[in-house]
């Protein structure tokens, strides 16, 4: 008996007129956004061409050799970035003419079929539709410049420490705790919509804000550990300044770890998350330059002897990536702004009600006929090809500017986190550990305007160092 999945491939109608014109307001829609991300990437790299050198005002701040390394990263970042995009998009643009949305369901329903499963029940047929959708997007697009940002760009500027097997064992364990999450998921939320009535946006809103502050809960304590190792922080001068620190304005620390992010990459991080009087902080291995340290001295003390002389540089010789001890401090003083001022709260709630009005506006156009027929859905409405139409491509402008709302009510955080941590005594320590953690990630310092009032979350570093002498 053959136990291979058969996939059918129907013939399909010659579209009407107006199943036409829907479609191709849809590509250009999503082609005027991504000329936009295009433009403002292209004023960006013209600015970097122009400065080869660094300007005056870098003196002191960034040596010559940096600025040359972060300006090459930056335009090697930008030149990736103008060819993933246009990939993406025209591959987009070919899913959607194509009929992609209408061969992804009618593959999920011979999914379902070959499982053993009744492929006219529209939930499991979400679950296989997604899982096709998930696999021909992973395969097409999202590996092969996974692969190329990681064993190509990270690795010529000295960033990536992946193996191709951590590579492999690491993408292969993402993509089933997905699955495993979101497949269920997902399949509940067309549950709710199908048996929610008339208000069912209401009831499907409650889900998400309930699991999401679940998996904000579950997620790092059951799910990072399983892609990374934590561990408690030992005790030392570190340990004790941080203790000190969070006692000192009442930040209830609960636990206290250290990641090793070192190896995935050299770039750095802290974060803080929990609820309540469960709070914990989490600094990453190349954050830490004792760590570095006593790495280098590991790794010294293991070269063969016949190592050769680039290989037996000693660690007085070898620069020190990561912060000390009152530059971390300062960055968790930072980091402690963000809880004082309740920004997460306020970015979530803010999420939330964005998300709450995406679902509003799906309700009102999850029965209007031609967005399916334009998709050759002529004599059903699967809800899932619905949402993903509506929110991903109908929603996309409105989407945008909302983001972008975020993105600057996100820049205001950092400036009311910065000044918290100059009103605790670490304007000092913060100023150079920001130019630290830029060197060390080779951050290009300067921006056009237009294109860092777009993206940017976070200030640039100049913006930030002037904010801090005027704060201080």
């Amino acid at each position: 008996m053959d136990k291979s999945l058969p996939l059918s491939v129907p013939v399909l109608p010659e579209q009407s007129f107006f199943e036409k014109h829907i479609l191709a307001e849809l590509v250009i829609i999503s082609w005027l956004l991504c000329l936009w991300e295009r433009y403002l990437a292209l004023r960006q790299r013209k600015l970097m061409q122009k400065l080869k050198d660094p300007p005056q005002l870098l003196d002191g701040l960034i040596s010559e050799d940096v600025y040359r390394k972060s300006r090459t990263y930056a335009l090697d970042n930008n030149t990736f970035g103008h060819f993933q995009d246009f990939y993406t998009n025209v591959l987009s643009s070919l899913y959607m003419i194509y009929y992609g949305f209408y061969y992804s369901w009618t593959w999920g329903e011979d999914l379902v079929r070959w499982i053993g499963l009744n492929p006219k029940n529209e939930i499991y047929t979400t679950a296989g539709c997604l899982t096709v959708l998930r696999i021909y997007w992973l395969i097409i697009c999202d590996l092969p410049f996974d692969i190329y940002s990681t064993f190509v760009l990270e690795q010529k500027h000295k960033f990536n420490n992946e193996t191709p097997l951590f590579f492999i064992k690491d993408r292969i364990l993402k993509f089933f705790v997905a699955q495993v999450l979101l497949v269920p998921l997902t399949c509940m939320t067309i549950w709710i919509i199908k048996n929610g009535g008339d208000y069912f946006y209401l009831y499907l809103w409650i889900f998400t804000v309930v699991i999401s502050l679940i998996l904000m809960i579950i997620y790092p304590e059951f799910i990072a550990p399983l892609f990374d190792k934590y561990t408690p922080l030992p005790e030392g001068e570190l340990r004790k300044k941080i203790e000190e620190l969070a006692s000192s304005v009442g930040f209830p620390l609960y636990k206290l770890y250290i990641v090793e992010g070192s190896k995935r990459s050299s770039h750095s991080n802290a974060y803080l998350y929990g609820f309540h009087k469960h709070k914990r902080i989490v600094l990453f291995d190349t954050l830490v330059a004792e760590y570095q340290r006593k790495k280098l001295e590991t790794d010294q003390q293991e070269k063969p002897e016949n190592a050769d002389d680039e290989e037996k540089k000693t660690k007085e010789e070898k620069e020190i990536r990561g912060c000390e001890t009152d530059e971390i401090i300062a960055v968790l003083a930072h980091e402690l702004g963000h809880w004082h001022h309740s920004h997460a709260i306020l970015n979530f709630l803010l999420s939330e009600v964005i998300m709450l009005g995406n679902f509003i506006l799906f309700a009102q156009l999850m029965n209007y006929s031609p967005v399916y027929e334009a998709f050759e859905f002529h004599d059903s409405k699967p809800i899932l090809i619905g949402l993903m139409i509506i929110t991903s491509h109908v929603l996309a402008p409105v989407n945008k500017l909302l983001i972008w709302m975020m993105t600057a009510m996100s820049r205001r955080f950092e400036f009311q986190a910065d000044t918290y941590a100059v009103k605790l005594g670490y304007s000092e320590p913060l100023a150079r550990a920001l130019i630290k953690l830029h060197k060390d990630n080779l951050g290009y310092p300067l921006f056009d305007r237009l294109y860092s009032n777009w993206h940017h979350s976070h200030p640039p570093l100049l913006e930030r160092l002037d904010a801090l002498k005027k704060d201080d």
